[in-house]
């Protein structure tokens, strides 16, 4: 005799899975790439212990509930050339048996919307993990998201184990960006401070209202200044929707080609906002690992060629 699930069965079981998307803030198709086909597999993991992560924008898992191991042979432990390329124009910068860093171009979507599903990081890395083959079980984790004219670092686990326990450790994983704003900075080095919101548009502005807005930190320095323009260097200390964006508008010095936050009268061809460099300890072996990517060359034609400073080796 086979069990059946009734009619009014079906709707609470349906109330409880959109309930928990809701409290999580996550979209249907979201939870359809996170948790596949399970109707209420969203309400299950959140009652046991996942949470969502405002800093991450996504899920994570409570330190004392999620306990799974890595499958031993879920993916062959090869080295991976730097820099090497795939479709959309992504470059994978290291690749191990946990995880995927790459090099994301302006323009990719990090994870799909409702109207783009196959030009996204997320579609074009699970394809290259199943190489091509569809009913492959191989699978990536979101980690963390990229706007998408935001170009550079992006890491993607390859178990679920590795995705929490990169997420357990966010908070103290080193994050530089680079940025050309319009003007001249007054302060050569600053951290921003501001409670940040979102509105029904989904636009995000400052306020003073600590019950409305996140409090959120960004820390920048002036690396180079031109007539028009200034390069900066961004810490980002915590990392809210559009916070970079925001914070360098607020005081009065918008990211170029920022068509959103600020107020261009020249149309440019992209966003000048890159994730530079991250540096962050193995989720297994705790090795530290660092990596970092070149200067766009967009950023060139505003500001001229621009390096770090080396430092000097201890004689």
């Amino acid at each position: 005799m086979h069990n059946t699930v009734d009619e009014d069965g079906q709707r609470f079981l349906d109330f409880l899975n959109y309930a928990a998307l809701y409290l999580a803030g996550l979209s249907r198709s979201e939870q359809m790439r996170e948790f596949g086909e399970n109707s209420v597999g969203s309400c299950l993991l959140f009652t046991l212990g996942l949470r969502y992560d405002e800093n991450l924008s996504g899920w994570r898992a409570t330190s004392t509930v999620h306990k799974m191991k890595r499958s031993s042979n879920a993916f062959e432990n090869k080295p991976v050339p730097s820099g090497k390329p795939l479709a959309g124009g992504l470059a994978i910068l290291h690749e191990d048996r946990d995880l995927i860093v790459v090099d994301k171009p302006a323009g990719l979507l990090t994870i799909s919307t409702d109207r783009e599903k196959s030009r996204t990081a997320y579609f074009i890395l699970t394809d290259y993990v199943r190489k091509s083959i569809a009913k492959s079980r191989n699978r990536i984790f979101i980690v963390h998201r990229l706007d998408r004219e935001t170009s550079g670092i992006l890491i993607f686990a390859k178990n679920e184990e590795a995705k929490f326990r990169l997420q357990d450790q966010w908070q103290d994983t080193k994050k530089q960006y680079l940025a050309v704003v319009h003007g001249r900075c007054k302060k050569h080095a600053e951290t921003i401070a501001t409670y940040l919101a979102e509105n029904r548009a989904y636009g995000v502005y400052t306020t003073t209202d600590a019950r409305k807005g996140k409090l959120s930190h960004t820390a920048y320095r002036v690396l180079k200044e031109t007539k028009d323009f200034s390069l900066l260097e961004i810490d980002l200390l915590t990392g809210r929707k559009h916070q970079i964006r925001v914070h360098l508008a607020g005081i009065g010095h918008p990211v170029v080609g920022d068509e959103r936050y600020g107020k261009e009268h020249k149309r440019h061809p992209r966003l000048a906002l890159h994730a530079r460099s991250i540096s962050f300890k193995h989720p297994f072996s705790g090795e530290p690992l660092s990596f970092e990517t070149k200067v766009p060359g967009f950023f060139t034609t505003l500001v001229g060629h621009w390096e770090p400073a080396r430092r000097n080796s201890p004689s």
